[in-house]
Formats: structure tokens, sequence, C-alpha cells
């Protein structure tokens, strides 16, 4: 098992918040400043597992499609193994096909999301978690950065989610290799029969979020 750092995964009641909060509901609240990338940011974490940097480097060319349908492309850095990740349903439901249809060719897919020093952690991490006195949307969602035995959740505690529930579907599928390939492991063994099939099937073990997350809605609520 790999080691997070101190971080924990979100409870499931914490989920249910975070999906909940003002990002996900009908209204915009005081004085805030929405972005696309408040909205998918989040989703992606969970669904893919992948860091924030990665989804940051993402742009329309890195989505493929394959005979055993949509993925993700991730190929970004030297720490951690270039993966494909199949597009959960979970994330075509919430209208991720409208999105992307909506950019630019060869567009960063969270376009808005700026960078600092060439990395997109840094932003990312101080809107969700706060800074100082600047709160973040973990704590607009009732959630503190640290819980009371010493444990933080943050925007890659997604991460701890995605594996702990891929590897419960990895586990009954006797995938132990493809596990380890989803979450770019340097264990996994690169081979040239990479089964796509199976990929699939693993990752639709990740708990489906609520329906009522759709893009359309967050367009909704952003408009005058």
């Amino acid at each position: 098992m790999k080691t997070h750092l101190g971080r924990r995964p979100f409870t499931a009641m914490e989920l249910h918040a975070l999906f909940s909060g003002y990002i996900y509901s009908d209204h915009k609240v005081i004085k805030e400043q929405a972005k696309d990338w408040h909205f998918w940011l989040p989703l992606l974490a969970y669904y893919t597992g992948a860091f924030s940097d990665e989804i940051g480097c993402l742009t329309t060319q890195d989505i493929i499609k394959t005979d055993h349908g949509w993925f993700f492309n991730f190929h970004t850095n030297s720490k951690i193994q270039s993966r494909l990740i199949p597009i959960h349903p979970g994330l075509i439901q919430a209208g991720f096909n409208d999105y992307l249809n909506s950019l630019n060719d060869n567009a960063r897919l969270l376009h808005d999301l700026p960078s600092k020093s060439g990395r997109y952690s840094e932003k990312a991490r101080i809107w969700f978690s706060g800074e100082g006195e600047r709160q973040g949307y973990l704590q607009k969602c009732g959630i503190p950065n640290v819980d009371h035995d010493g444990r933080k959740v943050a925007i890659s505690s997604f991460r701890i989610n995605f594996e702990q529930q891929v590897r419960i579907s990895a586990i009954q599928l006797k995938q132990k290799e493809l596990f380890n390939y989803l979450l770019g492991f340097n264990e996994y063994k690169a081979n040239d029969s990479l089964d796509l099939a199976t990929l699939c099937t693993i990752v639709l073990g990740i708990r489906q979020l609520n329906s009522q997350i759709t893009w359309q809605r967050f367009i909704n609520r952003l408009k005058p």
C-alpha cells in the first residue's frame, strides 16, 4: 500500500458535502468568481485518480478513442508512469462531452486553470484547501483540512478514494498489474498487450456520484 504523507480519503459524507456544495448547486455565492475548472477538477480527480498537475496538462488531443471506448491519455512527468484511464460514465452523465465540444482544438481541458512556474497544483491547492485566513472550497463545504486525528484531506485525497475503489475491483478480477497501471505505479511491468476491456471494467467499480451534478446546471447557476 502506498503512503500518502498523512493524507486520508474523503468519507462518504464528505464526498456528499463536496459534490452538493455551491459549485454543484443552483445558486452563485457572494463574490464568487466561478471558473470552469472549479466544476471539473474535483470530478476529474475523483474519477481518474490523477494529480492536479496531470489533469491541468490534459488537452483535447489527450482524449483517445479505442475499440473499447474513450480514454484520457496521461503522460506528463517522470515521477508517475504514463497511462490510459477510461472515461467513467459518471463524467459523461455530468456533461463532459458537451463541455469538450465547447473547447477549441488542442485546448487544455482546464483552460482557465492558471499555472505557477509551469505547475497547476498551486492554484488548485489554494482554491480547494485555502491558505492562511482564506477559506477554500473544503472549508466552505464544512470540511476542515485536518481531522481530530491529525490526518489531512486535500485535492489529492480524491486519488486515495480512487485507489481504494479500483483496488477492490482489480482484486476481484485478479488483476493486480492493472491496478498498478491505473495508479501509474512503477511496479507495473509494461507489455504490448494492455487489456483495455478489463481496464474499463475495473474503473466501472468507481462509485458514481450524485446524478444531479451536470455541466448545464453549473452554466445555468452562473447566468445573471
